[in-house]
């Protein structure tokens, strides 16, 4: 199988930090691969939702491992590059708070 990679995302040119939010569907027999990864970056909002900030490196990493784990055919992850961490409204009761993390 070839595989397409992630499509690229416009690069962080100031090399800053930047907050990202990861939301994937992926075939059940990927699917603890894929959060078992992702959890070692990023925060576990709710099911198939991570988000954090990340260094570009870290991002590269991400995007890379990724890759890895997922079949383009039939799985599918969308990545959001924010400037800064987003103001979160919760509806309802929070799966992970992140007030958990310190």
């Amino acid at each position: 199988m070839i595989r397409k990679g992630l499509k690229a995302l416009r690069p962080n040119s100031s090399g800053d930090p930047m907050y990202v939010v990861i939301v994937y569907d992926v075939s059940v027999e990927r699917v603890n691969r894929v959060k078992k990864f992702l959890r070692q970056h990023l925060h576990w909002v709710q099911n198939s939702v991570f988000e954090g900030e990340v260094t570009r490196a870290e991002f590269e990493r991400i995007k890379a491992g990724l890759e890895e784990l997922i079949d383009e055919d039939e799985d599918s992850v969308v990545i959001y590059k924010l400037r800064s961490r987003p103001f979160r409204e919760i509806m309802g009761i929070e799966k992970n708070p992140m007030e958990d993390i310190l």
